[in-house]
């Protein structure tokens, strides 16, 4: 069982993202209000109703790998390693010097909504044109999403628990979660976590927009991702990834570590609704931030600031807006909400880790992230969603939650860091 001597925080961040490809570029350009969202330059999209999304700009494999491994690992893995390598230099971790006995107590918790899609789509188009016998030898570890945890473990020796949880756009926050309870339980001191995607691509795509879930305002890109505002159509696909260094408090001081914040509870739930739909009165999404606030042993009234799952899509505004009335009652109005997608477009399975780095800044800066595109009031999302402009406020608390198809819900909770 959880163990609440344990205390857990933060020590290390990671991140790549449409916005910048850094924490700290990504913080920048949130407070500038920015949006990633520009025309595809992935494909030709022609044949597509969506021509837009959240590619990372800047990014070539090269700079971090050689040519021969960037050609064996998916985007989507080359996405976390890239972050997992940032966000254990940033811990001030050197795993060259570490003891093994130490290196044994690391997890590596690391999953993608996804996996290698991008491989998926050259390969099959390769067995179609030519037959089995052309097939890579490295297309199944290319594809499958826990291979990143392997590529991580094997890259720093960790050898403590290595696995990736898979639960479409709450991948990044199960990650985290898992990685907190194992540190809590006591199995290890240390766990580098996250979440990871690269989904931009024709199957992605074609896909979402089979669903009609993607936004088709393809005259204005960067208006595209507007959460709580009644003209929304759908979100904007986006891809990256989010590395976390969650460290046992004691583990963190021996070391002499920088801690960013604590983090202090995970709630989950399931909607048992629909594949794809959220309940429409939010009422899985609500027992999740209830289940958090028991696990964190917080009063709603506590909350200063909620980064929302906000996708932008019409049924999952409305029905998250509802969850939180559900739970946070009078103070639903008074605490700061918004949505980062509408800024980055939705991550799917990096969607959690990214947020949660954005609502860990969020309280080291006390300053809540906007919401931006906001133009026409919607009458059902009636909430402080911090349109437009970043506010500076204290952030002493503050919650991220990560909901996924199949009815799966997450919220987490991070505290400012007090001895």
């Amino acid at each position: 069982m959880p163990n609440p001597t344990r205390r857990v925080v933060i020590t290390g961040m990671g991140a790549l993202t449409p916005l910048g490809l850094s924490p700290e570029a990504f913080w920048d350009a949130m407070m500038r209000g920015e949006s990633g969202a520009d025309a595809i330059t992935y494909f030709d999209t022609e044949t597509f109703a969506t021509k837009f999304a959240c590619e990372l700009k800047g990014y070539d494999a090269l700079d971090y790998f050689g040519r021969k491994e960037a050609r064996r690992l998916d985007p989507f893995a080359q996405y976390a390693i890239v972050a997992a390598v940032q966000a254990v230099e940033d811990a001030g971790l050197d795993p060259e010097t570490m003891p093994q006995s130490e290196k044994d107590r690391v997890a590596v918790i690391f999953g993608s909504g996804i996996g290698g899609m991008q491989v998926f789509h050259a390969q099959t188009a390769n067995y179609i044109e030519n037959g089995a016998r052309r097939m890579s030898p490295f297309f199944i570890p290319m594809l499958i999403p826990d291979i990143v945890s392997g590529h991580i473990s094997i890259r720093y020796n960790f050898r403590g628990p290595n696995y990736c949880v898979v639960s479409a756009c709450a991948t990044g926050n199960n990650n985290i979660g898992d990685a907190l309870m194992m540190i809590q339980r006591g199995t290890v001191d240390m766990a580098l976590c996250g979440g990871s995607e690269a989904a931009v691509s024709e199957l992605g795509i074609g896909g979402f927009n089979a669903l009609k879930a993607l936004s088709t305002r393809n005259d204005d890109p960067a208006s595209a991702s507007r959460p709580f505002d009644k003209t929304r159509d759908g979100f904007v696909l986006g891809e990256g990834a989010g590395a976390l260094i969650l460290e046992e408090l004691d583990h963190a001081r021996a070391r002499g570590a920088r801690i960013y914040a604590e983090i202090t509870g995970l709630g989950m739930s399931a909607d048992a609704n629909h594949i794809t739909a959220p309940h429409p009165e939010g009422h899985g999404a609500a027992l999740a931030m209830r289940n958090l606030l028991c696990d964190a042993n917080l009063q709603p009234e506590e909350v200063d600031y909620l980064n929302m799952h906000g996708t932008s899509t019409p049924l999952g505004d409305t029905a998250e807006t509802k969850a939180v009335k559900h739970v946070f009652g009078e103070h639903a109005y008074t605490m700061n909400l918004s949505s980062t997608k509408s800024m980055t477009g939705h991550l799917l399975g990096a969607a959690g880790a990214i947020e949660a780095i954005a609502t860990i800044l969020a309280i080291g800066h006390d300053t809540v992230p906007p919401t931006i595109n906001f133009e026409h009031a919607d009458p059902e999302c009636d909430l402080n969603y911090t349109f437009n402009e970043p506010q500076k406020r204290p952030v002493n608390v503050a919650v991220s939650n990560a909901f996924g198809f199949g009815g799966h819900n997450t919220s987490l909770a991070f505290r400012k860091f007090e001895e």
